[in-house]
């Protein structure tokens, strides 16, 4: 396998430009021509939208994936021209998933969830000072009036972003019948929501829920080798953090005012010492059940099992009994893989 010498472009237009004639000049005509680069922030951004207008083959790669395979050739050191040559070579030994770009909605969307949460942690890092600040001996005045002054342009500016966000998830009719839909879930509210569609794109990327729960971190990871190696088996969390920290607060009020994953929730934890597994569990079932009622475009029903309903089996049951009985040891939690086609969210939450 031939490479050929790192080139550098700029980051514009122009630069886009040049990359192309650069690439016509050595491309062969019977040979497709394929543009594959690393994930980089935002910076990746205006090349692959410029290509994807070209009608180019474009393919976006983790930077968790160019490490692994960089690590699988034995390559210790990093430079701009290792990277380069590690993602070339990597483009040219997998099948990779050319790229699309997310529908303006869900574009739009993204940026403003995660311009609320940006806002919310400068918010609470400035109300955390303000709280040391006046347990201190004679704080200057100037310094307390202006944290409440900041706090209180950030909490406008908060209440100004989730109105901007209501507006986008209202401005197109199909999207706004299924954020209804999903926002009678008790517990889900209206940002959370936007950020677990955002993140996901509307689930368009996702091809069923095993990758979902892994593009989540949801995913769990085993630790144990031979007779000495027991460790702990715990979520992966390489995934999107986001949506796990999106799904936490809505699992804390689910566990308290959503019948039916409150019953779960009571289950998991009845013989635990901690609570943050149960937390898990139904920040993981939130999650499925989102997804399901998105896919199925149907209503949440909260239903529980009665004494008189014996000939329903709980759907999940073995499942959870795994779970419950191998807290920081389990070995997997239910997917919607397993369950049948025609899965509904009183038949997910029927435990």
């Amino acid at each position: 396998m031939a490479f050929s010498q790192p080139v550098k472009f700029e980051n514009s237009t122009r630069g886009f430009s040049q990359l192309l004639r650069w690439v016509r000049k050595r491309a062969s005509a019977s040979l497709p021509v394929a543009f594959v680069m690393e994930a980089t922030g935002i910076y990746y951004e205006p090349l692959a939208y410029h290509l994807h207008k070209l009608r180019q083959i474009v393919s976006i790669l983790l930077p968790n994936k160019v490490k692994h395979f960089g690590k699988s050739l034995n390559i210790k050191s990093k430079t701009d021209n290792i990277d380069a040559r590690i993602i070339g070579q990597l483009g040219t030994e997998r099948q990779l998933t050319p790229w699309q770009p997310p529908s303006p909605v869900f574009k739009a969307l993204r940026e403003l969830t995660r311009h609320y949460t940006d806002l919310k942690r400068e918010r609470t890092v400035l109300s955390n000072r303000l709280d040391a600040l006046l347990s201190a001996q004679e704080p200057p005045a100037f310094v307390i009036r202006s944290h409440k002054e900041m706090i209180k342009k950030f909490e406008n500016e908060i209440a100004k972003c989730e109105a901007q966000i209501e507006v986008v998830l209202k401005k197109e009719e199909w999207l706004q019948e299924k954020a209804n839909k999903l926002l009678t879930i008790k517990g889900i509210g209206l940002i959370s929501l936007a950020i677990i569609l955002a993140e996901t794109q509307g689930f368009a990327l996702m091809a069923n829920a095993r990758q979902l729960t892994s593009y989540a971190g949801f995913d769990v990871v085993e630790r144990e080798s031979g007779t000495s190696v027991k460790g702990k088996t715990r979520i992966s969390k390489k995934g999107n953090s986001r949506i796990r920290a999106a799904l936490y607060f809505p699992a804390m009020v689910a566990s308290r005012y959503n019948a039916a994953l409150r019953a779960v929730y009571q289950r998991i934890t009845a013989r635990k010492a901690g609570k943050k597994v149960g937390l898990v569990a139904l920040q993981r079932k939130l999650l499925l059940l989102i997804y399901s009622m998105w896919k199925n475009n149907t209503l949440f029903q909260e239903r529980l099992l009665t004494s008189g309903d014996q000939e329903r089996k709980p759907l999940l049951r073995h499942k959870d009994e795994v779970f419950e009985n191998k807290v920081g040891r389990y070995r997997d939690l239910p997917t919607l893989d397993e369950l049948p086609s025609d899965l509904s969210s009183e038949a997910l939450l029927r435990q």
